[in-house]
């Protein structure tokens, strides 16, 4: 009888252990194969619920960011049960650490520096492309190696020196508040609303979603369906390992973006650790929320606006020259890194940003060329690295996705040649960020203050009656580039351009000026056919023209 039992006990074991093994299958199926790539603004219901309904929600019990304490211990446990696994394994262990090494380097505020691992490995291999994919990694703890950095790789790997904590009290960071704002973490998520996926890239997912009913931020987390997990995976064979790896993507930009304090850097709002998809402490950013730049809608846009987009680029770029890290360059430079939150152009994406700059030999002549699809540049050596490679990549990047496209065109005519300056001198890299810098603020004062404006003193056609609290509701006509689609809406400086404005259109009979003004000062003004629906508005002036 009691034989009987032990065997029907040994079955029953067979059978939750099979049944759990089917479920964790099934599960990771799921994930990888209905989670889609980068697909903005569609229905992904499923995915959301996925995402947030399907944890186990294990708050953390601090809110500091970390790097350490269970992913040391995650580490140590795959190596020791790997110790004999093949070289792709070590391979994926080595890319982790890394990573790892990486974010710790940027942790302590050094801007350069050489890594650990295969020194043969090119830089560009960190870009987002051409990374290998990867699982998650607690991110809130901040580790201290005591290893010998000369000390072989394979030592690096075994379980008793791959990585040495302190306790976290000694070794968290005081990052509770960024700016003397508080952080958020997992309760501020708990119960958010009007989730929404907005997109995912190779290694993330993005999420908009509603805080309290009154702030709208952005989620970032590992895509489990992405580029990165699914080649990892296939490769590797390790979904734990493989999400540790990709996780620390988004350590580094949390990491980057408590470091680089600037207005064109997206704000880091606090981040969240909590068990998902059967892998422990999945990491959550918690973001600000920007608009995606949609290039051919820029171009309609005015050129004030699109004037603010490339100085904010330039501002931006200005202060990864010369950031606290070092020269930091964009490795992965493209208008879909960045967003737009109340027209200022803010990065959005720095897990690809790097402060290495290229080795080199001053006998080598290849070492610092600068490679595009339209032409190359070559770079000096000096001191055993290319002299300002990252800054000339940035600032390259950003002539030939912005400034070519949003600077010169309809500008004011007494700016284009200085524009055109611009844009050639940065075409060739003839100047550096800094000169850059100026040129462009010197372009800002000139349309600031007006003195961008002709002839101010030529005589207008005809004559205009102004009427004090008066509007014209209707009237409209399209003109471009307007701030909006459906009438003629533009900015101006002074009464005399609204004017001048107005005697360069055929349709134009009257406009209004609003009670509104753009990030210059300038004004805007409706431009109408006609007076024939003039009436009472408190506070809005009409010009109506009663010349020929």
């Amino acid at each position: 009888m009691l034989l009987i039992q032990l065997i029907t006990m040994k079955r029953r074991k067979i059978v939750v252990a099979a049944g759990f093994c089917l479920s964790f299958f099934l599960g990771t199926l799921m994930n990888l194969l209905y989670i889609p790539g980068f697909e903005h603004h569609q229905n992904h219901d499923n995915r959301v619920h996925r995402y947030y309904h399907k944890k186990q929600q294990r708050v953390t019990g601090d809110s500091q960011l970390h790097v350490g304490e269970s992913d040391t211990k995650a580490v140590a446990e795959s190596n020791s049960k790997n110790a004999a696994g093949s070289r792709h394994h070590q391979d994926l262990l080595l890319q982790i650490r890394e990573r790892f090494d990486e974010v710790v380097r940027y942790r302590r505020r050094q801007g350069h520096g050489s890594g650990t691992g295969d020194p043969v490995r090119p830089l560009e291999r960190r870009r987002l492309m051409d990374s290998e994919p990867g699982d998650n990694w607690d991110p809130i703890k901040v580790i201290e190696r005591t290893d010998n950095q000369q000390t072989h790789f394979q030592n690096r790997l075994s379980s008793s020196t791959y990585m040495q904590t302190k306790s976290r009290k000694d070794l968290t960071m005081n990052s509770r508040s960024i700016n003397s704002t508080p952080m958020l973490d997992c309760s501020s998520i708990d119960n958010v609303t009007n989730i929404q996926y907005l997109g995912s890239g190779y290694t993330k997912a993005v999420y908009k979603a509603t805080l309290n009913n009154s702030l709208s931020v952005a989620l970032k987390s590992v895509d489990f369906g992405g580029h990165d997990m699914e080649n990892c995976v296939k490769k590797y064979g390790s979904p734990g390992d493989c999400y540790r790896l990709a996780s620390f993507k988004i350590v580094k930009e949390m990491t980057l973006m408590e470091r680089l304090q600037h207005p064109n850097i997206l704000k880091l709002y606090g981040y969240c650790y909590q068990d998902s998809n059967d892998i422990q402490d999945t990491v959550t950013a918690i973001t600000e929320l920007g608009s995606p730049l949609e290039m051919i809608q820029l171009l309609q846009t005015s050129w004030e606006e699109r004037f603010r987009i490339c100085l904010s680029l330039v501002r931006l770029l200005h202060y990864l020259a010369h950031s606290p890290l070092g020269s930091v360059t964009l490795l992965d430079f493209r208008p879909r890194q960045f967003v737009l939150v109340a027209g200022e152009l803010k990065v959005t994406d720095l897990d690809d940003a790097s402060t290495e700059e290229a080795p080199c030999s001053p006998s080598s002549t290849s070492d610092c060329v600068m490679e595009f699809p339209a032409r190359n540049f070559t770079l000096p050596c000096s001191r055993g690295r290319c002299l300002g490679i990252n800054e000339k990549r940035n600032l390259y990047n950003a002539y030939r996705f912005f400034f070519t496209y949003l600077l010169p065109h309809s500008a004011p005519p007494t700016l284009r040649p200085l524009l055109d300056k611009i844009v050639n001198s940065t075409g060739e890299l003839i100047w550096g960020i800094d000169e850059t810098l100026l040129q462009l603020e010197e372009v800002l004062h000139l349309y600031r203050n007006g003195f961008y404006l002709q002839n101010s003193t030529q005589t207008h056609r005809a004559d205009y009656k102004r009427v004090v609290d008066a509007s014209i509701p209707g009237e409209n006509y399209r003109c471009w580039p307007s701030y909006q689609h459906d009438g003629c809406l533009l900015s101006v400086y002074s009464i005399t351009e609204a004017i001048g404005v107005c005697e360069s259109h055929a349709q134009c009979r009257a406009f209004v000026l609003t009670n509104q003004t753009t990030w210059t000062g300038h004004q805007l003004v409706f431009f109408k056919t006609g007076p024939a629906s003039l009436n009472s508005a408190k506070g809005q002036v009409t010009y109506v023209r009663v010349g020929s």
